[in-house]
C-alpha cells in the first residue's frame, strides 16, 4: 500500500497501519529502491514482519509496491518521503525491530558530507525509536562511508557496532547485483543501541478533516477592482527560526493562476523546513459577501506545519501589497 505523508499519524502505530498482523515484528527499509530485498529477507522469518519503507523516488515507489503485492505482502507500507521527517514524526518511541538501510547514497564529494543520512543525529533518532534488541543494519559497497558510518555511530554515544557478514537478500538488490558481477564485496554492519534516548516527535499536525475546521490556515479579505495577479513575479519568504530549530521555514510562491471555477485564484507555494517539503495550494475564493477567502487548499493532502501556515501568510502579505485589506487572519 502506497501512503502519503497525509494519511499518517503522528506518531502512528502498528496497530493502526497493519490491523490483521498488529503483533508482528514491525521493520523499516530506508531507500528500498524497486523493492528486491523485502521479499527475500522476509521469507526468513516464520511470518513476514509489518514492513514501512520509504524512499525519494516515485518510479522506485511504483516499482516496488508492485513486488511485493506480487509477493503477496500485504502487511507493507510504502511512501515517498526523506527518511528523517517519517522516522521523526511517525515512529513511536521504541516502536521498530530493526531499520535497514542498504547501499545508501555516499554522497562521496568533499563538503557533501552533511547530505548523508547516517551521521550522530540520525543515530541518536534510530536508538529512540528502536525497541530493545533492535539494530540498524548497513550493507554498502562504499569503503569510506562505512567507516563514516562506524565513526558517526561512536560520536553519537548510543549505539555500538558488530561488524558480520551482510544477510543474503542484501545482496539480492538490483545494485548489489551488479557490484556481485563484478567481483566486488560489500561491508555489513549491526548498529545496536546501548541507550535509548527520548528523541521528541515534532510539531506536524494531520490535515482537519472537516472543511470548515477553524484551524485551517485562512485569511478574509477585501480585494481592489483593480487586482489582476497577471504580473505576479516570484516570491520568497523566510522565518520560523529557534534556538532548537535554526532552519526555519522558507516559502517560495511560484505562480497564482486563475481558478477554474472563474470565482477567484490559486497559489502555489513551495514550502521547506528543514527535510520536509511541500507543494501547497491557496485559494482566493470569492464569498456572497464581496470578500475573498485565501484558504489551504486539500488538494494533495498537506500536512499543516509552520511552514504551511506562513505560506498562507505570505500569500496574505502579497495580497496586501497589492490594495487587499485584511479582515481577519486564521494562520
Amino acid at each position: 500500500m502506497i501512503s502519503r505523508l497525509s494519511d499518517f499519524r503522528f506518531p502512528d502505530a502498528a496497530s493502526r497501519l497493519y490491523p490483521d498482523t498488529p503483533g508482528r515484528p514491525w521493520v523499516l527499509e530506508v531507500g528500498f529502491g524497486d523493492g528486491r530485498f523485502w521479499p527475500h529477507f522476509a521469507a526468513t522469518f516464520p511470518e513476514a514482519p509489518n514492513y514501512l519503507g520509504v524512499e525519494i523516488s516515485g518510479v522506485s515507489l511504483l516499482k516496488a509496491n508492485r513486488r511485493l503485492r506480487q509477493a503477496g505482502l500485504t502487511n507493507a507500507v510504502l511512501t515517498k518521503l526523506p527518511a528523517l521527517p517519517l522516522v521523526r514524526e511517525v515512529v513511536p518511541q521504541g516502536a521498530l525491530a530493526a531499520i535497514v538501510v542498504n547501499f545508501p547514497d555516499p554522497w562521496p564529494k568533499a563538503g557533501h558530507t552533511e547530505h548523508r543520512l547516517l551521521r550522530a543525529p540520525f543515530f541518536q533518532l534510530a536508538a529512540s525509536r528502536l525497541k530493545p534488541g533492535g539494530a540498524v543494519l548497513l550493507t554498502t559497497d562504499h569503503d569510506e562511508y562505512f567507516e563514516f558510518a562506524l565513526a558517526e555511530a561512536e560520536a553519537s554515544g548510543v549505539m555500538r557496532a558488530e561488524l558480520t557478514q551482510p544477510p543474503a537478500a542484501a545482496l539480492e538488490t538490483k545494485y548489489a547485483l551488479k557490484w556481485r558481477d563484478l567481483g566486488l564485496g560489500a561491508h555489513h554492519a549491526r548498529f545496536i543501541p546501548t541507550a535509548h534516548p527520548a528523541v521528541p516527535h515534532g510539531t506536524i499536525l494531520r490535515f482537519p478533516d472537516h472543511e470548515e475546521d477553524p484551524t485551517v490556515p485562512h485569511a478574509v479579505l477585501t480585494l481592489p477592482e483593480t487586482f489582476d495577479p497577471s504580473e505576479f513575479r516570484k516570491h520568497t519568504a523566510r522565518g520560523g527560526q529557534t534556538r532548537e530549530d535554526p532552519s526555519g521555514w522558507t516559502v517560495v510562491l511560484l505562480d497564482v493562476y486563475r481558478s477554474l471555477k472563474k470565482d477567484g485564484w490559486v497559489a502555489l507555494a513551495h514550502v521547506v523546513e528543514g527535510e520536509l517539503t511541500q507543494e501547497v495550494l491557496i485559494g482566493i475564493t470569492g464569498r456572497e459577501d464581496g470578500t475573498f477567502l485565501a484558504r489551504l487548499a486539500r488538494f494533495g493532502g498537506p500536512i499543516i506545519t509552520p511552514g504551511v501556515k506562513a505560506a498562507v501568510g505570505t500569500v496574505t502579505v502579497w495580497l496586501e501589497g497589492q490594495g487587499a485589506q485584511v479582515r481577519h487572519r486564521g494562520y
